[in-house]
């Protein structure tokens, strides 16, 4: 029975490893194909602020620099597809129970992205204390 179970948990670890790598490779390309896109758009920084709690999120407000230029709506929804993915990538789960929230912001120039994330959670203090 161990080595079933072995065997179990090794094709477990197998799949996540597998997974993991497939996100990544995702990651990568969708922010080579972002990344020219924003810049021929003339682009040089994104900020995307997104929010999670209750099993739940989703990305807001999404602000560019310069602010004259106009991004394609398709554009604009793969953005914010990316901003949540790299936000997900770090930190997995997070829009689970009390959840979490920040941004992302992308300098579009360097190809710098800076993750600002703050964790949400619930303390709870209890004593008991019977027949003193």
């Amino acid at each position: 029975m161990a080595t079933d179970q072995t065997d179990i948990i090794g094709e477990a670890i197998t799949m996540m490893e597998k997974w993991r790598l497939e996100r990544e490779e995702k990651l990568k390309g969708d922010r080579a194909t972002l990344l020219e896109q924003l810049r021929e758009i003339g682009l040089t920084e994104i900020t995307a602020e997104y929010e999670g709690s209750g099993d739940s999120g989703h990305v807001g407000d999404i602000t560019d620099q310069p602010a004259d230029r106009e991004v394609p709506e398709d554009v604009m929804d793969r953005l914010k597809d990316f901003a949540w993915d790299v936000a997900y990538d770090q930190h997995p789960g997070f829009e689970n129970n009390d959840g979490a929230y920040g941004s992302v912001e992308w300098d579009l120039t360097e190809d710098s992205i800076t993750l600002d994330h703050t964790m949400r959670y619930t303390e709870t203090c209890n004593t008991y204390q019977e027949g003193l």
